[in-house]
């Protein structure tokens, strides 16, 4: 079993920034794709960024964040800047083990919190 831990979250000025994190366990992360999930109260669940060769983004967040990822740390980041209010949410790591689009393993998530 995989276990992902996010870090990072907190309160933040709107246009401020902030560097999330998710460290996972085992031996074949370099091997998955790793996506950053958000979910606002009252809203369903997105994809924010995903990267397994490649990074891919919401259109919501291209420009502002960035994802990118350390295999020998088992380490994703998020880089969030030119934060805005609706970008507060909770934000999830999860791990796609085969590329096929279903992300089996997935972190508690971590606040992020941006104030206008």
């Amino acid at each position: 079993q995989v276990q992902l831990v996010e870090s990072g979250g907190g309160l933040v000025q709107a246009g401020g920034s902030l560097r999330l994190s998710c460290t996972s366990s085992g031996t074949l992360f370099s091997t998955y794709i790793m996506g950053w999930f958000r979910q606002a109260p009252g809203k369903q669940r997105e994809l924010v960024a995903s990267i397994g060769v490649s990074a891919n983004y919401a259109e919501s967040v291209k420009g502002r964040f960035t994802i990118s990822r350390d295999n020998t740390k088992n380490t994703v980041h998020l880089q969030m800047n030119s934060l805005k209010s609706e970008d507060t949410a909770v934000y999830y790591c999860a791990a796609d083990r085969y590329g096929w689009g279903r992300y089996e393993y997935w972190g508690r998530g971590t606040q992020v919190t941006v104030s206008s």
